[in-house]
């Protein structure tokens, strides 16, 4: 008798072939049949006429490595089809953690990663030293699959303490970083993450500790990964928001060829007001590949909905000299941002050639005012309908209400990359041999940015918005391909013998909801969120943890291990 059977359903496979009318039947949490009609009995019978079946969707860089303690669900990933998640991105892990480290590593995610001090003192106790023991305290409460790289950051400052920061290390504190690398894969991480972003910084502001790190310890723990099955690496740089240079390119092939694995990176966006970025990073992806070594760019197939704000830290810093001025304090800032040569300034600054990825936000005239408190009438506005209004320029019309609210008001930025040569270009990108569909950062910047509707949101465009890939090849990108890349073992596509991670959804509907800011994380402090739309049914290894949208209290997930849960992925030189 089978647990469970879905009848007569549309299935897309994950393995890019055309959908076909099937059924699937599920017993102890394994595919055990997949055909065109079954008979046999079952526990729980669905009749999925109409609806698409699909592998459970993988999301490839989250950063749920802190929620996941008070939200096993990884919500709301979750209700938009997500059944595996990869965590312990860019560098930043919260173990191995030295005694007296928690305060250290919880101001070092909140600054560098947006999550909320507050929730993170009351949400993470940090009652752990070992990855092993990090691993298992979530092993036994997941309501997802999760699977964590280990960061440079935490191994760095578990050897090194606070001299992480500021200096290299020394063959002795490098060989036990090696040592703890090495037992904190056998515990279960599937990699290494490191960041040399210049982006990143800690608590105090200082650059995060692998930035301090050599090209030899990153080489040397890169061999490390390389001595275990089934792992990865990943990382963050500078290339990655303004494009590769030679230098960086051949340190991409060093650091993959070292460990004899595929190494990833978030984010490629995709611009066509930018198009020597874009063209530079998938040349830079293809000159690895003719280097017999495998580097795969992240990119997400939706403009992720995000907020601005000149009150609290957010993108905008990272504009060229934006950040000593929203820096300062915030009596201090209102003075500057009305002081009109100041306001040139910063129009300049914006508008250089250094701004590179973040020039996207630049689109003043496109921004829509959220909440606001001076005039809460002007909740809704468009900025380029305010400034016509008022007879000023974009950037002052949406600086004038800035100000007017203490700094308070919460922007929604209209990007720059909402035309049709952007679309056309991503469509481009997602068939390239070294891209893959992810980066939503699912579990950082969580007031500032919303990417984990992506998975639904793709899919309702492909089917009823510009369609510019069929829905087999979406469902392809969402499941077999990631599977593949991180050698996850039997997943990532609906065959027999496979695990039950499985999304049912009605084609005709499935899309994201609208997006809003609700205050349900630890110390009542807020994040941004969205519901799913079409989503029917949600399975974790045959176990229902979605139903219509709303998710159920199953804990049916697991912590998946290196070597066990994954095989290593052959490099392409072989």
């Amino acid at each position: 008798m089978l647990d469970l059977l879905i009848a007569n359903a549309t299935l897309i496979d994950g393995t890019g072939a055309p959908a076909r009318t099937a059924s699937v039947g599920v017993r102890d949490g394994r595919i055990v049949v997949v055909a065109e009609h079954v008979d046999e009995d079952a526990a729980e019978r669905i009749d999925a006429t109409g609806l698409v079946l699909t592998p459970g969707f993988i999301d490839p860089h989250t950063h749920y490595d802190a929620q996941l303690f008070w939200d096993p669900t990884a919500s709301p990933s979750n209700v938009h089809g997500v059944t595996t998640i990869i965590a312990g991105n860019c560098g930043f892990t919260l173990a191995p953690l030295s005694p007296g480290d928690g305060d250290y590593l919880r101001r070092m995610m909140s600054k560098v990663e947006g999550m909320p001090l507050a929730a993170l003192e009351e949400g993470v106790d940090g009652n752990w030293e070992t990855f092993a023991d990090y691993l298992d305290r979530l092993d036994a409460s997941l309501g997802v699959n999760a699977a964590f790289m280990v960061g440079h950051c935490a191994l760095r400052r578990r050897v090194m303490g606070s001299a992480a920061v500021g200096n290299e290390a020394t063959p002795e504190q490098l060989d036990e970083m090696v040592r703890l690398l090495h037992e904190s894969i056998e515990a279960g991480g599937i990699g290494f993450s490191t960041t040399r972003a210049r982006t990143h910084s800690d608590g105090d502001g200082q650059p995060v500790a692998s930035r301090w790190a050599t090209e030899e310890e990153l080489l040397t723990l890169a061999r490390a990964v390389g001595e275990h099955p089934g792992t990865q690496l990943e990382f963050a740089s500078d290339g990655c928001l303004d494009g590769f240079d030679d230098d960086e390119v051949d340190f991409m092939i060093r650091f993959a060829a070292a460990a004899g694995r595929p190494l990833n990176w978030n984010v490629l966006t995709v611009d066509s007001h930018a198009p020597d970025r874009y063209r530079n990073q998938l040349a830079a992806m293809d000159r690895c590949r003719e280097s017999g070594v495998e580097v795969v760019a992240l990119t997400m197939p939706i403009l992720v909905g995000m907020n601005m704000s000149f009150l609290n830290y957010c993108a905008l810093n990272m504009l060229p000299d934006w950040g000593p001025i929203l820096g300062l304090t915030p009596v201090a800032r209102l003075a500057c941002l009305r002081d009109p040569d100041v306001r040139a300034f910063l129009l300049e600054r914006a508008a250089s050639p250094e701004a590179g990825v973040f020039a996207r936000l630049t689109g003043w005239d496109r921004y829509v005012i959220g909440d606001t408190y001076a005039d809460p009438s002007l909740k809704g506005r468009l900025v380029a309908d305010l400034a016509a209004e008022r007879g000023v320029s974009a950037f002052d019309a949406l600086l004038d209400v800035v100000i007017a609210d203490g700094l308070r008001t919460v922007l929604w930025p209209g990007p720059t990359d909402d035309d049709d040569e952007s679309w056309r270009l991503r469509a481009e990108a997602w068939e390239h041999p070294s891209v893959m569909i992810g980066g939503s950062d699912a579990g950082a910047h969580l007031d500032r940015m919303c990417g984990q509707p992506y998975t639904t949101q793709w899919l309702g465009d492909c089917i009823r918005g510009r369609k510019l890939t069929t829905l087999e090849r979406a469902v392809q990108h969402l499941t077999g391909v990631p599977a593949r890349l991180f050698g996850l073992v039997d997943r990532g596509i609906v065959a027999e013998g496979y695990h039950a991670d499985l999304v049912l959804f009605d084609p005709e509907t499935v899309d994201a909801g609208p997006i809003e800011l609700v205050n349900d994380l630890p110390a009542n402090t807020g994040r941004l969120v969205a519901p799913s739309i079409g989503v029917k049914r949600v399975w974790v290894a045959g176990v229902t943890t979605v139903r219509d949208g709303e998710p159920t209290d199953a804990q049916a997930g697991r912590v998946l291990r290196s070597g066990t849960d994954t095989r290593t992925v052959v490099p392409l030189s072989a």
